[in-house]
């Protein structure tokens, strides 16, 4: 008889299935991507993915010594690299995809240890990383085609929050059915918000994730813009907000462990991104948000703690 210390409650749940439950999340908004940017789209997450599991692959063989990685580790690693893929610009040249999946692997991931150690969101710091050392690049953002054939060399214009942020609010807005459906400039993810609530419910309906941290970050911007009188709706269905909120802040790994925590994870990453947003130099301010948000999170851990099983209040005397 094997004795072990508690809690014995487990589930048959694992790394590579709620992996990959979150990658079939991501679908319609990769189709989404792919149907607006066209074939661009298509090799940006294609050489995202394949130079993230490759760069996991060659680390875990010849550094780490392994003999074959493990498979939850490659299934991250394509995630990492969709996730990549769908926060950079369709014109992004191939060479730079790379550059940030070697980073978002190598650095943000493998030099902590591996998967479950690493303390920031691989996707999350590798588009920083592009942003910060290839700026132009990155803010270079297509505007949509015409299906999945569209020319890779299309027409390129700021978008509706950088359009905010400069003031140039001249010629036609955005429609909400245009956010809602995806047709407007911006990265991979940025695009189609109804197909990322779709992901959403499914990783809801599969349990792979809570409500706490994406309804906590969504209400917390509603709210706070509303009180700077910012465009709370445009706000919500453009950039990467809904994107990060629902895949990314809600990694296991660099997010909070309780509930209560969650939602104070979610309120402080709304905060930031909505000050980023209004009074920041960039127009988007998610990503940096979720970086932060990531950083904190071994503090709201220490001081945010569930109630012990069987735990009850000292009474004086």
């Amino acid at each position: 008889m094997i004795f072990s210390p508690s809690p014995h409650i487990h589930t048959g749940r694992t790394v590579t299935s709620a992996m990959t439950h979150v990658i079939i999340a991501l679908l319609p908004a990769t189709l989404c991507a792919c149907w607006y940017f066209g074939l661009p789209a298509f090799e940006i997450i294609a050489i995202s993915i394949i130079s993230c599991v490759l760069s996991e692959w060659l680390i875990s063989r010849f550094i780490l010594g392994r003999q074959r990685p493990e498979i939850p580790s490659l299934t991250a690693a394509s995630l990492t690299g969709l996730l990549l893929a769908l926060n950079l610009p369709s014109s992004l040249p191939w060479w730079t995809a790379v550059l940030g999946s070697v980073f978002a692997v190598g650095v943000t991931k493998m030099a902590f240890g591996g998967l479950g150690r690493n303390i920031f969101n691989p996707a999350i710091a590798g588009r920083v990383f592009l942003l910060i050392s290839f700026p132009a690049l990155m803010t270079s953002w297509p505007l949509p085609g015409s299906g999945f054939c569209a020319s890779p060399d299309g027409h390129t214009g700021a978008t509706i929050l950088g359009r905010l942020k400069t003031g140039d609010l001249s010629g036609d807005m955005l429609s909400y059915t245009d956010m809602l459906l995806g047709n407007m400039g911006g990265s991979l993810g940025e695009v189609g918000a109804i197909a990322i609530i779709i992901g959403f419910i499914y990783l809801l309906a599969t349990r792979i994730i809570t409500w706490h941290i994406p309804v906590s970050i969504i209400a917390t911007v509603a709210v706070f813009d509303a009180l700077v009188g910012a465009p709370v709706g445009i706000n919500l269905l453009s950039g990467g907000l809904l994107l990060g909120a629902v895949f990314m802040a809600t990694d296991y790994v660099t997010s909070p462990m309780t509930h209560r925590g969650m939602i104070i994870y979610g309120v402080f990453i709304g905060i930031i991104t909505v000050v980023i947003r209004n009074w920041g130099a960039y127009p988007e301010g998610m990503s940096f948000a979720i970086l932060l948000g990531n950083a904190i999170t071994p503090l709201i851990n220490i001081y945010v703690k569930p109630r012990r099983f069987a735990a009850r209040k000292e009474v004086a005397a």
